[in-house]
């Protein structure tokens, strides 16, 4: 997240606009303390997770070793004292 100071901003507010639009939130200090963002109006659109992330989690996941019973089930089990 970019951070301006409030005479930045003041210089720069065409680009921050900018950058909110294009879903960036803009940080604006004074005495080095955030005081406000500045965001889109809009909604931000919801990001998807690249193709290649995603594989790279299933690749992952399928490596690990699966329980011998549902986890609920061993839940169940130490909850209700059988463990």
């Amino acid at each position: 997240m970019p951070i301006y100071s409030i005479a930045n901003a003041k210089d720069n507010l065409s680009k921050l606009v900018d950058e909110a639009v294009a879903g960036e939130e803009v940080a604006i200090t004074r005495h080095g303390k955030v005081v406000a963002y500045l965001r889109s109006a809009e909604a931000p659109q919801q990001r998807q997770p690249s193709r290649e992330l995603v594989a790279e989690i299933m690749a992952r996941a399928r490596k690990r070793p699966s329980l011998a019973e549902p986890a609920a089930d061993i839940i169940r089990r130490m909850r209700d004292g059988g463990a």
